[in-house]
């Protein structure tokens, strides 16, 4: 059996920026064990796998090692894929995930892809001595959302600084562990560290904006924002909070397209 694969760079504007997803559209559902197979085999940060049902598309997410319950820069690639090769007349795709209900996402005029995610509940925790001596220096505030840690620091700098003993981290309960602080251009810049998943540095991470999300538009006194997430290959968001919701929105380029035997 071939199967058409796609490869996109979301949230960039340029190829080699952002953060790289394996797109494949199926006519059914593969086995979970065979997506997970081909995740791995694409060993990027995560492989999404989509199927047409009616006027949606369900969806589903695989890095290296796991199924995740969401994740961003793979739905933006996935919307990318459709918007240009499947559906080429529609401005707005529906999806659906079984692990996080309804997601949307609509194209402008300019290029700019926007998702619509349900907000993440954060919950205000003493700091977690094992995270704080995987990163190196204790955060101002630590928060525990519905999959990650959450750290604020004061600078960006002490983001930029930061060097993870990715060993360690291996060892914390939760899918991955979001540093951030406020922006020097931008209104905050975030890192995202996943080694339990086999990311050790995500490059973007959309679904970690919608715990960014909720904490900066309270702090800032704003409901939109613009985000950095300063990972090597960069990447540029804009955010915006409506409660339960989140809209998170960013532009994505083709890097290519092929066939995987299966």
């Amino acid at each position: 059996m071939r199967q058409k694969i796609y490869q996109i760079d979301a949230f960039t504007s340029q190829t080699f920026g952002g953060n790289p997803a394996a797109v494949c559209i199926l006519e059914s559902w593969l086995s979970p064990e065979l997506m997970q197979k081909i995740a791995q085999e694409n060993n990027l940060a995560e492989t999404a796998f989509a199927v047409k049902k009616d006027d949606l598309y369900e969806i589903r997410w695989f890095t290296p090692e796991v199924e995740v319950d969401l994740c961003g820069h793979a739905t933006l690639a996935t919307a990318f894929v459709i918007f240009h090769f499947y559906e080429l007349d529609k401005n707005t795709i529906q999806f659906y995930s079984s692990r996080s209900g309804n997601l949307y996402v609509n194209k402008a005029d300019n290029n700019w892809l926007t998702m619509d995610f349900p907000a993440d509940t954060l919950v205000a925790i003493k700091n977690i001595d094992e995270i704080d001596q995987a990163l190196g220096k204790s955060p101002v505030k630590t928060y525990k959302g519905k999959s990650d840690y959450m750290l604020v620091y004061q600078s960006q700098k002490e983001i930029e600084e930061l060097s993870p003993n990715f060993f360690l981290l291996d060892q914390v309960d939760a899918r991955g562990v979001i540093v951030t602080a406020p922006g020097n251009e931008v209104d905050f810049v975030s890192r995202f560290f996943a080694p339990s998943c086999g990311i050790p540095e995500d490059p973007v991470t959309g679904s970690a904006h919608t715990s960014l999300s909720p904490y900066w538009s309270e702090v800032l006194r704003k409901t939109k924002m613009t985000a950095k997430q300063l990972s090597e290959r960069g990447g540029d968001l804009v955010c915006e909070y409506l409660g339960e919701r989140v809209k998170i929105s960013g532009k994505a380029v083709l890097y290519l397209t092929g066939e995987i035997d299966i």
